[in-house]
């Protein structure tokens, strides 16, 4: 969106916003609106974030937003290896680990997306896909690190293809993710990440998707490009 469109959009999910402490909104607005989104929804509780980073701090690397420029600009989330980036950007597990320790270091959390394709799915791939993908992104974290880290769960074929992963599915997933945290960090750290779904969700099946076990959120695309739309969401 434009910094025009972005405004419209925040000025109409305010008033919508939920004052329930256990419910968090978090906005992604393109690089261009970041600052002004900032203003718009200070003191609303609103919180503010990218939609991707560049890993160094410095140097020679025009068009590039480093995680100091994003602080800067009032996000304290960033989202990184998203699936677009992944298939489009030549994204890596490894870029993500960079990116990972940029956002870490000054101190924001980072949303680190993870999901398989239809063909891996098929092949029966899926869960290989997700551990390959949570272990060279989070490579090296430790624990303190892993526990400020977003796990965002979006099946590729279920990306703006109106085709929505089953609650079962999804719930299937997140229990694999959750125990390969409990395996790797422990319990604690486990039961306090959250792990949202990301992959068509609308007004219409949020409510079947929040009520599986694992599923703590949704990162939602389409639907958050709407106030009525998004609102319903955080309000289900």
């Amino acid at each position: 969106m434009t910094v025009p469109e972005a405004a419209a959009l925040i000025n109409g999910i305010i008033p919508a916003c939920p004052g329930n402490p256990g419910v968090e909104v978090v906005v992604a607005p393109p690089f261009t609106a970041l600052h002004h989104v900032g203003a718009l929804i200070k003191g609303t509780g609103i919180r503010l974030a990218a939609q991707n980073v560049h890993h160094e701090k410095k140097g020679a690397y025009t068009g590039e937003v480093s995680a100091a420029m994003l602080k800067d600009a009032g996000c304290e989330y960033v989202i990184i290896g998203h699936s677009e980036r992944r298939q489009y950007f030549g994204e890596t597990d490894e870029s993500v680990n960079k990116k990972l320790a940029a956002v870490l270091e000054e101190g924001m959390r980072p949303i680190i997306c993870v999901g398989e394709t239809l063909a891996e799915r098929e092949a029966g791939e899926a869960f290989a896909v997700i551990e390959r993908q949570l272990s060279g992104g989070l490579y090296q974290a430790g624990p303190g690190q892993a526990a400020e880290a977003v796990i965002a769960y979006e099946p590729v074929w279920a990306i703006g293809t109106g085709r929505t992963a089953t609650p079962g599915q999804a719930q299937e997933v997140h229990s694999f993710i959750r125990g390969w945290l409990k395996k790797t960090y422990g319990d604690a750290v486990a039961e306090g990440v959250r792990i949202q779904y990301g992959g068509s969700v609308k007004p219409d099946n949020v409510r079947e998707l929040m009520a599986m076990e694992d599923i703590d959120g949704a990162l939602v695309g389409g639907a958050s490009l709407k106030a009525d739309s998004f609102s319903a969401l955080f309000n289900y």
